[in-house]
């Protein structure tokens, strides 16, 4: 009598018809999952902006409490990242900054920050110009800003 190799009787894996059931599923999921993400990127960019605006306007925040007051139009958003001449002149400003770098919106344009702000008694105005770049807008190219809650 032949002994039966004992690892031979417990192979395991899956068989060819195993993986193309799960192919052939994957495939599916991808046709009905992949439309509803790519038919969406204008709207992942506004997100985008409204979210970079918050985390901008949080560090404008952090520097308002170091300082007494925001950066100026002129000192602009780069007093978040190195520390600004011109007056106002910062009492406290942070020697590691309050951001690593400005990000530029989704459409590769700076945000744009001016003081005074004048929109809902906000003291500064921060804002991305939407897809089209100019003041303005509607839809996809309307201006998102720090006024917006």
């Amino acid at each position: 009598m032949r002994k039966q190799n004992p690892i031979r009787g417990k192979q395991t894996g899956f068989t060819l018809i195993e993986i193309m059931v799960v192919v052939v599923i994957l495939g599916v999921l991808a046709a009905l999952v992949v439309p509803n993400i790519m038919s969406r990127p204008d709207q992942a960019k506004v997100t985008v902006a409204q979210a970079d605006i918050k985390a901008i306007a949080s560090a404008l925040e952090m520097y308002r409490l170091d300082n007494g007051f925001y950066p100026s139009t002129e000192q602009g958003l780069e007093a978040l990242v190195k520390e600004p001449v011109g007056n106002p002149e910062p009492r406290n400003w942070n020697p590691d900054g309050y951001l690593k770098k400005i990000p530029q919106d989704p459409w590769s344009n700076a945000y744009q920050y001016e003081q005074p702000g004048s929109h809902n008694q906000s003291s500064y105005d921060l804002y991305s110009l939407g897809a089209d770049g100019r003041i303005g807008g509607d839809g996809f190219n309307a201006d998102i800003g720090n006024w917006e809650e």
